[in-house]
């Protein structure tokens, strides 16, 4: 596996809409796994692919070991409710947090490394990060959501709650 250059904001990429994936192959699986080394190398709780300099609908989640790791290819939001807010930074923005507003409960239907449909439902920050990453699969920056930046010594504070 690999650790891959992280795409830091200002690059087109970023702000593109990413492209359907139609093939299920190696490389794929090879992407993930070197997305997912990225991902943690770099203490992250989800990576997109346009984050790593690919315009594909494809992204990484893991908040945890008892949620495991979740890849989704092509995913699409089935339905939202609920608000939360809190604060979210980004691999892509280095040193920048921010609250932002967002729904308590998704469910989403996505595509596994093999090409296999399933659905997944999540709430709270597992909700949160699934969103983020879909967020950037659209070309969408946490940042175009911000209510309020946060500062580093306040984060240390929120940290600690």
């Amino acid at each position: 596996m690999a650790v891959l250059p992280i795409v830091e904001y200002p690059n087109d990429i970023l702000e593109r809409k990413c492209e359907t994936v139609t093939v299920f192959d190696k490389k794929l699986a090879k992407l993930l796994d070197n997305m997912y080394d990225t991902m943690i190398e770099h203490d992250g709780v989800g990576l997109a692919a346009p984050q790593v300099n690919v315009a594909k609908r494809i992204a990484i989640v893991e908040i945890d070991e008892e949620t495991g790791t979740l890849e989704m290819i092509n995913p699409k939001i089935l339905q939202m409710k609920g608000s939360q807010t809190d604060v979210e930074g980004c691999l892509s923005f280095p040193g920048l947090y921010g609250e932002v507003e967002r729904a308590d409960y998704v469910k989403v239907e996505a595509q596994d490394r093999k090409g296999n449909t399933y659905i997944v439902e999540a709430e709270d920050f597992f909700a949160r990060a699934i969103m983020h990453e879909i967020d950037h699969l659209e070309g969408v920056l946490f940042t175009t959501k911000v209510t309020r930046y946060i500062d580093e010594a306040e984060l240390e504070g929120f940290e600690e709650e």
